[in-house]
């Protein structure tokens, strides 16, 4: 047993010694290529290691998509919130704080964070499409048709982009629009489903 405790502070010690002798941008890169291959719990232990101070808005970005991983949205918002204070721009971590504010129903804050991201990146026809399921939410049909519209322009060949601009018409009594919006959603899951 002893032997056993000494290997494992051996190993220990070693591995901090490695990950001592690697710049921060090497062991993000590890850090990365570790959660791509959906090893997450070792890409988060790796995160571990790195002291807050040192962690850049990519981390605790990917530190928010591993919390939305093991289920914990209050972290993840936490995460995804100090990625944004370090670099405002950065549209992912709007989308993704936007993402976990829809699904906890607190639709004026997705609908921010979906135009901020939008703001910043202006040709994703997700963050359009997202933006117009949060309208739909607050019955803002209107605003909800414009998005949608967007979202569709820059992918036109995205089946629930079609539905839900069926939805949308139906709602603003637009009955032909909308018959039209669900026969392209028809159409395209047909696509899918071959």
């Amino acid at each position: 047993m002893k032997k056993i405790f000494l290997f494992l502070i051996i190993l220990i010690f070693i591995n901090n010694n490695c990950q001592a002798g690697q710049s921060i941008e090497e062991r993000k890169k590890e850090i990365f290529a570790v959660y791509n291959s959906n090893n997450l719990q070792e890409a988060y232990n790796m995160i571990s290691t790195i002291t807050e101070e040192e962690r850049d808005y990519e981390l605790w970005y990917l530190l928010g998509n591993l919390s939305q991983d093991f289920n914990n949205d209050m972290n993840a918002a936490y995460f995804f919130q100090k990625s944004i204070l370090m670099k405002p721009d950065f549209d992912k971590a709007h989308y993704n704080l936007a993402n976990l504010y829809l699904k906890e129903k607190k639709y004026n804050k997705a609908i921010q964070e979906y135009k901020t991201a939008i703001k910043y990146k202006k040709d994703f026809p997700f963050y359009y499409y997202n933006l117009g399921c949060a309208y739909i939410y607050q019955k803002e049909f209107k605003e909800a048709k414009e998005a949608l519209q967007k979202a569709i322009k820059l992918k036109n060949n995205e089946a629930k982009f079609y539905y839900n601009l069926a939805i949308v018409y139906k709602n603003l009594n637009n009955i032909k629009e909308a018959k039209e919006a669900l026969s392209m959603y028809n159409n395209l899951k047909d696509k899918e489903d071959l």
